[in-house]
């Protein structure tokens, strides 16, 4: 892979709670292309042609994830694990249709004329069909790990929390935490106490 991760990786959710609170967990990888900067940032890392490019890009996001974790920024973390999930279900959906093409359609072309899109029959023994039904499972064991990562599991439920509480109107309460953080950093940097 030619673009090395960043070290560290960037965590502008932890700064930015109105980005924060812009995420949408969703359902499975939904939403992974279109929420910046995170997009930016995971996007080039994430490859599935062939079983080694799968193997570096899947540890590569796994490195960002478990960085994401430890960094308490659930948002960095669940994008990671999306990009994950979708080497899953992209390398199995190019193992299943000749090309990747699930569809007669597209969706936009479903809304610009109408009707509905037929899921196109799946081809067999195509070429390319072992190396992206393994490139899948690399992707799979992975994600199986952040899935079942139990500091990201914490994160997530603190994470909701604070959504709800948000939603609600409550803002006052993260008010409060940034200007503690900020309190601390101040001290951190002044070195007071």
């Amino acid at each position: 892979m030619n673009n090395p991760p960043p070290s560290p990786w960037p965590t502008p959710a932890l700064d930015n709670k109105e980005l924060r609170m812009s995420y949408n967990i969703a359902r499975g990888e939904q939403g992974v292309l279109k929420f910046e900067p995170y997009k930016s940032i995971l996007l080039p890392h994430w490859r599935f042609r062939t079983v080694p490019i799968a193997e570096e890009s899947s540890q590569t996001l796994w490195t960002a994830f478990e960085y994401y974790v430890k960094a308490k920024d659930f948002v960095g973390a669940d994008m990671a694990r999306k990009f994950i999930q979708m080497g899953t279900t992209r390398a199995k959906r190019y193992a299943n249709h000749a090309g990747g093409r699930k569809y007669d359609r597209t969706a936009r072309q479903v809304e610009a004329e109408g009707g509905k899109r037929t899921e196109l029959a799946k081809s067999k023994g195509h070429k390319g069909q072992e190396e992206k039904l393994a490139a899948s499972e690399v992707f799979r064991e992975v994600w199986k790990r952040c899935t079942s990562c139990e500091g990201y599991g914490v994160l997530r439920e603190e994470w909701k929390e604070k959504r709800k509480d948000w939603e609600k109107g409550e803002k006052e309460v993260e008010k409060e935490d940034d200007e503690q953080d900020v309190e601390v950093k101040e001290e951190e940097e002044t070195g007071e106490e």
